[in-house]
């Protein structure tokens, strides 16, 4: 699966960017990046903020990015310039991430913390967290991140798939599509939404093949299914 990334996406690209990655294999792809941010609490969070924060999350991870910043509206991209906030917010995760990709993700994770001590509402480097704390082999944390976007920022399609991808990492595949389809809810032609659900399709129909193939009576054709869905599932 991928991740979203900070530097991948607009808001949405940000916070898909780093954890793109296909659910079949995940270490292929970044997590989403901070540029997600949740929607629900987003009454100060305009979508100019949404925009810098997708920016800025493009070169994160890579579990499961959405669209590229580029890929964001012009105008939207406009408002985000015209924003300080936005901007501040930008420079800030996009310095951070540099500092993480530079050799230093101890630093760059302490300074993300200072950060948010100061901000601790704001998306788009809570965001960044949970892709850089993936990207830290630190999974669990990472979950915990993203669990608690989807709770106050329910409108950002970005968070569900990050979880969904760390979720099928672990084998939990049916989380993982629940997570995927809420995020195709959001925003219907999130990409890298559609192609890690695909992944997780695949596996799901990979184990209903194992599953099936244990009769000592398992025909040729359902062993041949089998064996394109480990085809499949190699490939990625």
């Amino acid at each position: 699966m991928a991740l979203v990334l900070p530097s991948t996406n607009p808001l949405s690209a940000c916070l898909a960017a780093p954890l793109h990655p296909p659910l079949l294999n995940l270490s292929a792809r970044p997590l989403s990046s901070p540029a997600t941010l949740p929607r629900r609490r987003l009454a100060s969070l305009t979508s100019a903020l949404r925009a810098a924060v997708l920016a800025a999350a493009m070169g994160m991870l890579a579990l499961a990015a959405p669209a590229g910043a580029a890929e964001a509206p012009a105008s939207t991209a406009a408002a985000a310039a015209a924003s300080p906030e936005a901007m501040d917010t930008l420079a800030t995760a996009r310095a951070i991430e540099l500092q993480f990709r530079g050799g230093e993700p101890r630093q760059a994770l302490q300074g993300l913390a200072q950060a948010l001590a100061a901000r601790p509402a704001d998306a788009s480097l809570r965001f960044l967290q949970g892709v850089l704390l993936s990207e830290s082999g630190r999974p669990a944390e990472a979950v915990s991140v993203f669990e608690r976007m989807t709770e106050d920022f329910p409108d950002l399609p970005e968070p569900y798939n990050n979880l969904a991808v760390l979720q099928a990492a672990t084998g939990n595949l049916d989380r993982a599509r629940a997570l995927l389809e809420t995020a195709l809810r959001l925003d219907p032609v999130y990409r890298t939404a559609h192609e890690n659900l695909g992944d997780v399709f695949v596996r799901l129909a990979q184990r209903a093949y194992e599953a099936a193939a244990t009769s000592p009576r398992a025909e040729p054709a359902l062993k041949n299914k089998l064996r394109l869905a480990r085809d499949l599932v190699a490939a990625r």
